[in-house]
């Protein structure tokens, strides 16, 4: 994840990154005595879930605001600073796993390679994150709001990675990791919030995109982003981002 995330925001109105991740808990299925790593372990929620198997956790994430934040909820438990391309981990833990937070990783082939040398023979990776897809309407809306406010080319200002099945699966074999599981869905997800949803969800998620605006210019940019966005994702008085995931399970060969 990036290293100047707003925590308060996320925190308060982006529960939903986590809740929804507890999900992929159950295909980790955590067990007493192993050892996990939690890639991007944001404010250590899922670190805290892994924990009460039994499990020893470390949990580790590239924003120090993060981490602090995860070492204040959970004081027990194990957090640190790491860049999940260069972590210096060797064949220390019996699972890797990782929620919502590869996508904000690159080069994907760095971290992929540093995640299967963590891992002991055998082990097993257990992720989700954007894949190809996701939220294409709001990258669209912003990609639309930008031209008319005058900025070039803006796919430059593009943060993320979201690839497909056979992108990642492709990448985790040369990793040395086989891949056993590995799926692609929609997953429609309301936004936090109320009128101001989408809004918080740019300040939190995208403001990479807006890099590119003095910042007397946001307000027009969100104003054109909800008028392309509204038709697709607002109804009822609530905005729903159009999030689609990529879930991969592999092994370490």
């Amino acid at each position: 994840m990036g290293a100047d995330w707003n925590v308060g925001l996320y925190e308060a109105k982006h529960s939903f990154v986590w809740r929804f991740g507890r999900d992929l808990l159950q295909v980790l299925a955590p067990q007493a005595g192993e050892r996990i790593l939690d890639v991007g372990c944001g404010a250590g929620r899922l670190s805290a879930e892994i924990a009460r198997s039994g499990a020893e956790v470390v949990g580790i994430d590239y924003s120090p605001a993060m981490v602090s934040q995860a070492r204040a909820n959970f004081p027990i438990l194990s957090f640190e600073t790491q860049d999940a391309c260069t972590m210096p981990y060797l064949g220390e833990f019996h699972a890797v796993f990782s929620n919502a937070a590869l996508h904000w990783i690159q080069p994907a082939d760095e971290a992929a390679a540093a995640m299967s040398r963590a891992l002991k023979p055998g082990g097993r990776l257990v992720v989700e994150f954007g894949g190809r897809g996701n939220i294409q309407v709001l990258v669209d809306a912003a990609y639309g709001a930008l031209k008319q406010l005058g900025i070039a080319d803006p796919e430059r200002y593009n943060p993320w990675y979201f690839p497909s099945v056979g992108e990642y699966a492709t990448l985790l074999e040369r990793a040395g990791l086989e891949v056993t599981l590995a799926a692609l869905f929609d997953r429609p997800t309301p936004l936090e919030g109320g009128d101001s949803s989408l809004q918080d969800w740019f300040a939190m998620f995208g403001a990479r995109l807006a890099e590119g605006l003095p910042p007397g210019r946001i307000p027009d940019f969100m104003r054109l982003v909800e008028e392309y966005a509204a038709p697709f994702l607002f109804r009822d008085g609530q905005w729903t981002a159009d999030y689609r995931r990529l879930r991969m399970v592999a092994r370490k060969t």
